[in-house]
């Protein structure tokens, strides 16, 4: 099976080294870029599986090359930084980052968090996505909880699948409805809401799964 190729984007040498090590032990293949600029044109040259990104780098900071990749690539994307605050945090999310993880760290923890993007890649291509007893089989249409196929309406399956493929990004009810309902949606605002709550009454113990933001809206995630 051919090595999954995943690319460190950062700045520090000390930092590239630390956590390539890391991934080499787990089997992977690594390659170094020390800014954002030598990042993308990895990305561009090499058929990346999953990018480790630093914010704070020169020539091109983390932010843009997030945003570069977004507009090309559902490539995995893991922020590893030193900027801890939650709306750096959010502002991650919004441009499409899959994890945020913040400096000191655990590196045993990012390889964990590593090995389960590059897993729920895998499955979402196979058409099924997995999260703890729930999975989502989108070729067959199906919604499984605990081994059981469990019955939601067509439009309950359309926003499950909306939320499933933002996991970990705060939605507001405007960017849920346009999603789910279309621009040319002029229904109210609480349809979406209603939803959200027939959804979560269905999904029982994993109701959990969708958590609401206050003041934002929901975001789809599993908890660690």
């Amino acid at each position: 099976m051919e090595q999954e190729k995943i690319l460190i984007v950062e700045d520090e040498s000390r930092m590239r080294r630390l956590v390539g090590d890391y991934l080499k032990r787990e089997g992977y293949h690594v390659l170094e870029a020390e800014d954002g600029k030598e990042g993308l044109r990895f990305f561009e040259k090499e058929d990346i599986d999953l990018v480790i990104l630093d914010i704070m780098m020169p020539k091109i900071d983390g932010w843009t090359v997030c945003r570069e990749i977004r507009k090309v690539s559902n490539t995995p994307i893991v922020i590893l930084t030193a900027r801890s605050e939650e709306s750096d945090e959010l502002f991650g999310f919004e441009l499409g980052a899959d994890e945020y993880v913040t400096k000191p760290f655990r590196p045993k923890v990012l390889v964990a968090r590593v090995k389960a993007l590059l897993k729920r890649k895998q499955t979402k291509e196979q058409g099924i996505m997995v999260f703890d007893s729930l999975k989502i089989d989108t070729n067959a249409h199906r919604v499984i909880l605990y081994e059981k196929e469990i019955e939601i309406t067509p439009k309950e399956y359309e926003l499950l699948i909306f939320l499933a493929n933002h996991q970990g990004k705060a939605l507001s009810r405007e960017q849920i409805l346009d999603g789910v309902w279309g621009y040319d949606y002029y229904g109210d605002l609480r349809t979406v809401d209603t939803h959200i709550k027939r959804l979560r009454i269905k999904l029982h113990e994993q109701s959990n799964l969708i958590q609401t933001v206050r003041g934002v809206g929901y975001r789809f995630e599993v908890k660690k």
